[in-house]
Parts: C-alpha cells; structure tokens; sequence
C-alpha cells in the first residue's frame, strides 16, 4: 500500500519520544502528524464522545489527510475510540483511532481469555469507550496510570500544566510495575493491548516482564498499511 500515514494529534506540549503514537517517525512508513488545536488530554480523555465541536475538527483533519494521499489514518489517544465510526465514516480509508478495536481480534487470537489493558486513565475508560471497541467489561481487565503523579503531570494534565521534560526509564518503571501488577491480579489475561499512545516506547519491556504478547496502535498501522 502505498501513501503515508496521517496521525491525528491531541493538542499537547509533552515531548513525543521515539515509539510513541505522535512521533511521526515511531511508523514503518512515512507519516505526518496534524494537532488538533483545542482537543487537550482532558478533553479527549473521557468515557464517551468529545465536544462534537472536537469531533468535527477531527473529522475535517481526517479528510484533509485523506485528500493528501494519505493510506491510513491513526491517532495519539486511545479514548478517540468514541469517535472512531463517525470518523471513519466520513473518508474512504482505513482509519484506526485507538488501539482498543484491536481488542476482539487479540481475544480471538489468544483463545478468547480476558484481555488486559494498560491506559492511561482507568477511571475514564468506561462502558462507553469499550463498548465502541467492541469490547465487554467482563472480558477485559484494566489497569490505569492516572494516578502516578510522574505519568499524569506529563500526559492528563491541561496542556499549560504539562510538564515538557520526559524521563524515560521513570515511566518505564511505571508502566511495568502497572503491567506485573495487572498480571498478578488476573494471571488467566491472554494478551496485554496498550490503549495510550503515549506507552508503545515500553512495550518491549512490558512483554520481558510480563510473559505476555503486548499489542499498541503500532501493530495495528503494520497490519492495516503493511
């Protein structure tokens, strides 16, 4: 396939590091990232669809990138899965928001056990948010990081807030004792999918400590736009 992948980007000042969702160069193939003025972390970051005010920005933005070329559209944050259809909808490419819809085919693929999901805001994901995954409560075990200050101060807070410095191997740290923590409390989780586009630089030292395949918005960009 070819194009380039066009990433739709919440409007933050934290530094987007190698692997992560809004560091164009985290793609196998060539992207291009467009913010979304106005869709900050607490906007965006909620059990349901954003301002339709935000939806349709994201909407236009989508369509933009489908004009330019554009094979495939992905985006920074896990909880656009609420405005994945609508989104979707409105171009003729494949768009993945979230790597939440990932989620039926990871079950299905790991003989259906419990899937477990590392976010960024546990509190935050909520029926609604599963429900446009695809997803029920009762096959998914989640595990959130909203309540680390290290993780909150950089990636939930209001966009002035944020800090702009990043520590790697702190948040590492973090998403790993998150993860050992997820496993030890539900040792049947199949698979762990990464719903934050912030956490795919960790992911390998997730899937070391944990025994377990991880997935991110990464794997499925190579599946849709190999």
């Amino acid at each position: 396939m070819g194009g380039f992948i066009g990433i739709l980007g919440l409007d933050t000042r934290f530094p987007r590091i190698l692997g992560d969702a809004g560091n164009p160069a985290s793609y196998h193939l060539p992207a291009r990232l467009r913010v979304i003025d106005g869709a900050g972390s607490p906007q965006i970051v909620r059990d349901g669809l954003p301002d339709p005010a935000l939806v349709a920005r994201f909407v236009t933005a989508a369509q933009t990138f489908e004009a330019e070329g554009a094979a495939l559209i992905t985006s920074t944050c896990g909880f656009l899965v609420s405005a994945q259809d609508r989104i979707a909808g409105a171009v003729r490419i494949p768009v993945l928001l979230s790597a939440l819809s990932l989620g039926p085919v990871i079950r299905g693929l790991t003989g259906n056990r419990p899937l477990g999901i590392l976010t960024a805001s546990a509190a935050s994901l909520g029926p609604q948010a599963l429900t446009a995954a695809g997803l029920m409560a009762s096959e998914v075990r989640i595990a959130g990081l909203e309540r680390e200050a290290a993780f909150a101060g950089l990636f939930l807070a209001a966009k002035e807030k944020q800090a702009q410095s990043i520590d790697p191997a702190e948040i590492e740290a973090l998403v790993v004792a998150a993860g050992q923590k997820l496993i030890a409390e539900a040792p049947d989780i199949g698979a762990v999918l990464l719903e934050c586009g912030n956490l795919p630089p960790y992911a390998d030292a997730l899937r070391r400590a944990i025994g377990r395949p991880v997935f991110s918005i990464l794997d499925g960009a190579r599946m849709l736009a190999p």
